[in-house]
């Protein structure tokens, strides 16, 4: 684990999966359906439990201003700060790891209440997980 820090905010827009775990997938290939997809484009997994069950979204970052509306998508914003952080190769091999990864994060005192499970996908054999830590700005 280390700490890593987003410099900015980023907008993300999203499709939520029908269900967690199993409608992940599905999240992504409608996503694909709506949004020109390519190695430029940074994919993230963005979950948390809301009111009981963990919900999950496949996101890009936005690209340009309004892009979320032009596909009808809803966004939200990963809020700059310090993260916990762990990056993950080869996790096409056992994606279950993912969910474990985060458990460990999960227990780091000290996080943003508020914040999400954050995957980064950084490329097709890795995938940086991380959870907000608590901001010490008022």
């Amino acid at each position: 684990m280390e700490k890593y820090n987003l410099d900015k905010d980023v907008k993300i827009f999203y499709v939520t999966a029908s269900s967690f775990p199993e409608g992940i997938p599905a999240a992504y290939q409608e996503l694909g359906r709506l949004v020109p997809l390519s190695k430029k484009r940074t994919l993230y997994g963005i979950s948390r439990p809301e009111g009981g069950p963990i919900v999950y979204r496949a996101g890009v970052e936005e690209s340009y201003e309004g892009e979320a509306e032009k596909y009808g998508c809803p966004s939200l914003v990963l809020k700059k700060g310090t993260y916990i952080s762990s990056i993950l190769r080869d996790y096409m091999k056992a994606p279950e790891l993912i969910g474990c990864e985060f458990k460990s994060l999960l227990d780091t005192p000290g996080l943003d209440p508020q914040g999400y499970c954050v995957e980064v996908y950084l490329s097709n054999v890795e995938v940086r997980c991380m959870v907000r830590m608590e901001s010490k700005e008022k």
